[in-house]
């Protein structure tokens, strides 16, 4: 069985004060400590490939694990805010083994409530809060069937 973590970015600066694209948003110094601490926790695990939303917030929580392991954060589209959920399905099926996906607080929702219609099983409380780590574990099939999370790090 594979494993799969997708990983809820770090507290950004407050949506409402930002003034330019939300897109170019930065973690604030709480999500830069989360992620370093979420980064310590992943590394052990010899992550295969790190993938990202395009939003700066979602790269920078995977950049310290990147610095850690000696990898780069790739961008994928499918991972965006506000996007729908059916093509994180597939790049939850065709990642490597390993792989660490940094999205957003209502993609992770919607792509596990449909992988739980699609019959994987819960073994946690569910934890939406940022810098929270659902742990996917796939079948040689592709399919996920359970997952469990890690809250997020206390900061």
């Amino acid at each position: 069985m594979a494993h799969i973590f997708v990983v809820r970015h770090g507290k950004a600066g407050e949506r409402r004060l930002w003034t330019g694209d939300d897109i170019d948003r930065p973690l604030s110094k709480k999500g830069n400590k989360q992620s370093r601490l979420v980064g310590e926790r992943l590394a052990d695990l010899e992550p295969s490939r790190l993938i990202s939303s395009p939003y700066v917030r979602c790269i920078q929580t995977l950049e310290p694990l990147g610095k850690m392991i000696g990898a780069d954060v790739e961008v994928d589209q499918r991972l965006c805010e506000d996007e729908p959920f059916e093509p994180v399905l597939d790049l939850i099926r065709e990642v490597p083994e390993r792989s660490v996906l940094s999205t957003h607080g209502d993609i992770i929702p919607a792509t596990m409530q449909a992988l739980e219609r699609r019959g994987m099983k819960v073994i946690s409380p569910p934890d939406w809060r940022k810098s929270a780590v659902w742990v996917l574990k796939r079948n040689k099939r592709g399919d996920i069937v359970h997952a469990r999370v890690w809250p997020p790090p206390v900061v």
